[in-house]
């Protein structure tokens, strides 16, 4: 099997897999029949995660007689994102699409997604899955309803950001990190390196033929979460103060407005012999004296953030598009 790739591509295609043996000679004869009817130079950089069906032999078989496949085999299952990062890593073409290995997404459609990155100068190409084959109620209208809070707080108008049929620019897989679950946001981590000519195309979407999903409706909240967590980052990930500090001061002025407010109505109060409360019987006053020490901790919190941020080895690094000598 290859191990190395010596000389630069037009494609470099990366499939992750994990338990997929029986589709993977359909797809591999697939791109290849595609590859050579529009004459690209190509690698197939196959990555599997940690598969215990025999996909790992598989591909072994394959690349025998295919020298265009590369294969890479985790020790144990990691996740997509890790695939995703060993593959990018890997990837010497000037175009780099990454697609699953479950025959759900088809190779025809590369050549029309390479022509818009490479003609069109698109950064990044997104595959629209406009009629899914997947079950209306599990897949599709939570897809749409996770799609549409995606386009809100991303700012990126894709109407299938999850669709893991997608085209790039070999700069921008050079320079954005996958991991965790990120690699349902890929579009925007590349839109916070500077890369923003981002465009979606309707691709075919087939119905699996062999085995079963992967994914469960979990996705769905877990995908959420990372969503929130990936916009607090490229947001607030290297001025932390910005968001905790802010905070904290809100807080601590909003409790302490409230307790000076709670004792000055008191002693007006008792200078004027009307009826009060006692500022310790009033639940107000205990309130406000928890906002004051939650603003407290999270002004410390930021500026801990910040601390850590100014020590960080990432913080003067910066995507340089070119210079002039």
């Amino acid at each position: 099997m290859n191990t190395s790739a010596n000389t630069t591509v037009d494609l470099s295609i990366v499939v992750s897999l994990f338990n997929e043996v029986e589709s993977l000679g359909e797809l591999v004869a697939w791109i290849d029949s595609v590859m050579k009817q529009n004459g690209y130079s190509y690698e197939l950089i196959m990555v599997d995660d940690g598969s215990t069906d025999g996909s790992w032999e598989a591909i072994t078989g394959l690349s025998a007689s295919n020298t265009s496949i590369r294969g890479i085999s985790f020790r144990r299952n990691y996740g997509k994102s890790a695939a995703l990062y060993c593959g990018f890593k890997a990837a010497t073409g000037r175009v780099v699409v990454t697609m699953d290995a479950d025959l759900q997404d088809s190779p025809d459609e590369i050549p029309e997604m390479y022509r818009m990155i490479t003609e069109d100068g698109y950064d990044i190409v997104s595959g629209w899955k406009q009629h899914r084959k997947d079950n209306k109620l599990t897949k599709n209208i939570p897809s749409k309803i996770y799609n549409a809070a995606a386009r809100r707080i991303t700012g990126i108008s894709l109407h299938d950001m999850n669709c893991g049929l997608k085209a790039y620019r070999n700069e921008v897989v050079k320079n954005i990190e996958v991991y965790g679950e990120m690699h349902r946001f890929i579009p925007y981590l590349a839109k916070n390196a500077g890369f923003n000519r981002i465009t979606e195309k309707p691709v075919h979407h087939q119905k699996r033929k062999y085995g079963k999903s992967k994914f469960g409706m979990n996705r769905f909240v877990n995908g959420f979460l990372d969503l929130m967590s990936i916009w607090f980052l490229c947001t607030f990930g290297k001025n932390p103060m910005h968001f905790f500090g802010l905070t904290g001061i809100l807080m601590f002025l909003t409790g302490g407005i409230i307790a000076v407010w709670l004792i000055i109505s008191k002693i007006v109060h008792q200078v004027n012999g009307l009826d009060f409360r006692p500022v310790t019987d009033q639940p107000l006053f205990y309130l406000a004296l928890v906002a004051v020490l939650v603003g407290v901790q999270l002004f410390l919190s930021g500026f801990v953030g910040e601390l850590v941020s100014r020590n960080s080895s990432e913080r003067n690094h910066y995507n340089i598009k070119e210079t002039i000598r």
